[in-house]
């Protein structure tokens, strides 16, 4: 029997023991009055506290037992005297194991050593772990462990659970902002007969009673458009989309997006709501606007400030610093040529690449990666975005900017088309002449009118990434995909 069975057993024979004893050790009668955390902060001398937790430590001095409670909130440490608890309770307290949940009741106050306390008079056995917790509290290192047994991350590691306290006062905050500004929050179906709203592999399903199959939706963009179609000027939607594609730091098939479209609106309008977003979100939660990324020795990496002004510079500019400043000028040949030999991008330029993707491969590889201040990236080709308006002044681009920060995009935003006309032919283009790729239902919709609009997408995971200085998407989603145990 290898260590940790033993140890289980020897839990179980003290849940056995609990019983025996004619007390419950899953409990759910007790109501704790305030958190462990908030009773240290809140400390007054002799008040009385009744609070609960996980034991985190055990420190056996004979006749008095100190234990660590620990919750939400935080830490408080449990003297336990067998003059005061009697016998039986003093014997049960001893031989209460780390992970266990109890429920205590006693008074504040300061032990010699300095350390406010709880002193207890009685507790109650609120829930027997038969396991012990991982490595003694010292820290989980094991990756795997860490994403496919997230709670024992949470549990054993303060600064994990710290980073998803704060991503969720990111998306509050977010909320916050834009119910601030009007926008009035909806949700759109998730599993959708054409994915539509971006390029995208799409997972599929079956819908039983109906017979037939349905994809999870790769974005939220033509079902809020519908939206305003039907009068509702201002709307978002934080949600979930699905792309069946790989696996990366910066990739996971689901995750978290918002999108926002507003009525008489554009990409200019769009760019200022992202920049006073983000902004906003970082001072509100995180107290600055300066953010700092550490590698895991604490020594600083990069620094990221958020303070005015963002940088604005158009993508063919950038790809002409890249690429030439004739990359526009020679022939498509000469681009590939260029890209695969000059910038050894070979393995990224696929044999079936059309020149626009190229170019786009371009961007992605060498040119995305360098821009780590907030950068608005505008008028992109018109190719890479069907369901933007073209740019007066160059109509090979499309009014759009993709703000990158931290070396990747974090938001795409763009001046929606709404001529109907002109949306079915790039959509056609897109489909190469499937049509059974178009979304006729949302055309239809633009048909009826759809008022001149600004929309914008914005990567939760990657915002939360940036502004809580993790280098991998699957250290701010609490469940990342993971290939099944074999």
């Amino acid at each position: 029997m290898d260590e940790t069975n033993s140890l289980i057993e020897q839990r179980k024979a003290k849940l056995a023991g609990l019983r025996a004893k004619g007390i419950n050790p899953f409990a759910n009668k007790f109501t704790p009055t305030e958190g462990c955390g908030e009773a240290r902060r809140n400390y007054v001398d002799g008040r009385p506290v009744s609070i609960a937790g996980r034991i985190t430590a055990h420190r056996d001095m004979g006749k008095s037992q100190f234990i660590d409670l620990k919750d939400q909130s935080g830490r408080i440490q449990v003297y336990a005297q067998k003059q005061s608890l009697g016998d039986e309770q003093f014997d049960i307290f001893k031989h209460l194991d780390l992970g266990d949940f109890i429920g205590v009741k006693g008074t504040l106050f300061t032990t010699k050593m300095g350390e406010i306390s709880a002193k207890l008079d009685s507790f109650v056995v609120l829930a027997k772990a038969l396991r012990p917790p991982p490595e003694k509290w010292h820290g989980l290192a094991d990756t795997e462990i860490r994403y496919r047994q997230r709670y024992l991350d949470l549990m054993a590691n303060d600064s994990v659970k710290q980073t998803f306290l704060l991503r969720s006062q990111i998306i509050r905050e977010i909320r916050s902002f834009l119910h601030n500004r009007g926008y009035v929050e909806v949700e759109t179906p998730m599993m959708q007969a054409i994915p539509g709203g971006a390029a995208a592999q799409p997972f599929v399903t079956h819908h039983n009673a109906l017979g037939c199959n349905f994809f999870l939706r790769i974005a939220l963009e033509l079902y809020l458009k519908r939206l305003l179609v039907g009068g509702m000027d201002r709307v978002f939607e934080i949600g979930r989309n699905f792309r069946n594609e790989g696996l990366s730091r910066k990739h996971n098939p689901e995750f978290t997006m918002l999108e926002a479209y507003q009525a008489f609106g554009d990409y200019e309008s769009m760019m200022e709501l992202v920049q006073s977003m983000i902004c906003q979100v970082a001072q509100n939660v995180l107290g600055t606007l300066v953010i700092e990324h550490k590698d895991a020795e604490g020594n600083l990496v990069r620094t990221i400030n958020l303070t005015p002004d963002w940088r604005r510079a158009k993508y063919k500019d950038l790809v002409r610093e890249k690429g030439g400043a004739d990359w526009f000028d020679v022939t498509p040949e000469e681009r590939r040529r260029r890209a695969i030999e000059d910038l050894k991008l070979g393995g990224d330029i696929a044999a079936a690449y059309e020149d626009f993707e190229v170019t786009s491969a371009v961007f992605e590889k060498l040119i995305e990666p360098t821009l780590i201040q907030p950068t608005f990236v505008t008028h992109l080709p018109k190719q890479l975005v069907p369901l933007a308006k073209l740019s007066p002044e160059d109509p090979t681009t499309v009014e759009v900017f993709e703000c990158c920060i931290n070396g990747q995009e974090i938001a795409p935003a763009y001046t929606e088309q709404n001529d109907p006309i002109e949306q079915r032919e790039r959509l056609e283009h897109q489909a190469g002449g499937e049509q059974q790729k178009l979304d006729e239902d949302f055309l239809v919709a633009l048909e009826h009118g759809m008022p001149p609009a600004g929309g914008m997408g914005l990567g939760i995971d990657r915002l939360c990434m940036m502004l809580l200085g993790q280098e991998s998407i699957r250290d701010v989603i609490l469940f990342p995909q993971l290939k099944p145990k074999t």
